[in-house]
């Protein structure tokens, strides 16, 4: 009976509901953890259902969850050696586990790698399927949950989960794969592959993570997604994973930055730094949630700094704060609807009319009492990726991620709308 069950389990994963219960999107809420800056959403997962706390990877492979500690779940299944669900997460491994059967440990499975980047660490892990579940949303409000009874995760050591905020029990990974929560949860529900992020600036507030189309609507009646400007998802055709299969792309979220801009100052640049190199892999800019703030390859870093410091000259500065260079004293700045008034970082994309512009709310950050600093950090000559897009930029800020068009749109700072991405009302909630 098992192994009828685990037959139909492929055939059970692609089908899709009724449109009389089709969601038309999903929603969960998003916060961020003080001690570590990383950011969480929860999810519900198991049988019975349990809340789970999740940290954000957006270019992660998978969803993976420590499946040693206490991981009790009555729909809890195995991926067995060579079956679909193994080819749809790309694995090619297959193996048994020498103790009692549990979920994480089972013989003829077939297993992969999760990742945890900021530990910069990876272990094989056993995949499976179990049930979880989302509050369906209009885009307004959450509303009845909905459940996959088939999503298919990775299981992962305890271990793995050192260095996540406390509470966290794995990594939800968002990326450009068949097997990410965006892709699994568009075929299942049988909506456009799309989520969009929008990350809260503070601990004490929640964001709001989207699976599905727009609208995303926040207090008080601002609708965001009329007001977004898009640009082309591009492909770095090296993997930039901790563990990849030759030839792998990476499954991270690049675009294309061809100039910075600080005022109206344009930056001197080597602009071969700014494109991906086929070969190699290295260049290019991508958008992450694991670094928390945006880190540049130096000789971009020190053009920056340099720049925004010549605008700046008239404020005093004070001595630096790791990570930081450029600190100042806030009494010095004033005061704007998007945070202190400093000029603006724009990042240019595929034209002069498409810009990401980076406001002193998410260009300045509070170091100490009094103190206010720049909130871009040196990645070193030899990094990969010559601008890594953290997460303090992309706070208070929609971005989507259109997988099916390949592009990615942004909202500017909401705080432009007098609204932040704290403003989804999930006190409404079914």
């Amino acid at each position: 009976m098992a192994s009828c069950i685990l037959f139909l389990l492929p055939l059970i994963f692609f089908s899709s509901l009724s449109s009389a219960a089709r969601p038309h999107a999903l929603v969960a809420p998003l916060t961020k953890d003080s001690q570590t800056l990383q950011y969480l959403t929860r999810i519900n997962q198991r049988t019975p259902s349990i809340p789970l706390n999740l940290v954000v990877d957006l270019g992660g492979r998978y969803l993976w969850v420590d499946c040693h500690s206490n991981y009790i779940s009555s729909t809890y299944r195995p991926a067995r050696c060579h079956s679909s669900l193994c080819s749809l997460a790309g694995s090619d491994s297959c193996g048994d586990c020498f103790s009692s059967p549990r979920p994480g440990c089972n013989n003829n499975t077939c297993g992969v790698f999760p990742e945890n980047p900021f530990i910069r660490t990876s272990s094989s892990g056993e995949l499976a399927v179990d049930a979880l579940s989302l509050p369906s949303t209009d885009g307004s409000t959450p509303s009845t949950p909905v459940s996959d009874p088939t999503f298919l995760f990775s299981c992962a050591p305890g271990f793995l989960t050192r260095g996540l905020a406390a509470g966290a029990a794995g990594i939800a990974g968002l990326g450009r794969t068949r097997v990410a929560p965006p892709s699994q949860l568009a075929a299942k529900f049988s909506f456009r592959p799309r989520f969009a992020i929008c990350l809260p600036s503070t601990p004490r507030a929640s964001g709001a993570l989207f699976f599905g189309p727009g609208p995303y609507n926040f207090l008080p009646n601002i609708e965001v997604s009329q007001s977004l400007l898009y640009t082309p998802l591009l492909t770095n055709p090296v993997s930039t994973a901790g563990t990849s299969s030759p030839g792998e792309p990476s499954y991270e979220y690049f675009i294309g930055v061809t100039a910075i801009k600080v005022g109206n100052t344009v930056l001197p640049l080597n602009k071969t730094l700014l494109t991906i190199n086929k070969e190699t892999g290295y260049g290019g800019t991508k958008i992450s949630t694991v670094v928390p703030y945006t880190t540049l390859e130096t000789s971009i870093y020190k053009s920056l700094t340099s720049a925004f410091a010549a605008a700046l000259a008239n404020v005093t500065r004070v001595a630096a704060v790791a990570p930081f260079e450029l600190c100042y004293d806030a009494k010095g700045l004033g005061s704007t609807r998007v945070g202190p008034g400093v000029p603006a970082v724009d990042l240019v994309l595929q034209s002069e009319a498409v810009f990401w512009s980076i406001f002193g709310a998410n260009s300045m950050v509070e170091a100490r009492d009094g103190v206010l600093c720049f909130a871009f950090v040196d990645g070193g000559r030899r990094t990969m990726t010559s601008i890594v897009i953290g997460g303090f930029q992309l706070e208070d800020n929609l971005v989507e991620f259109d997988l099916d068009y390949s592009r990615v749109g942004f909202s500017a700072s909401l705080l432009f709308r007098r609204t932040t991405c704290s403003n989804f009302n999930f006190t409404s909630s079914a």
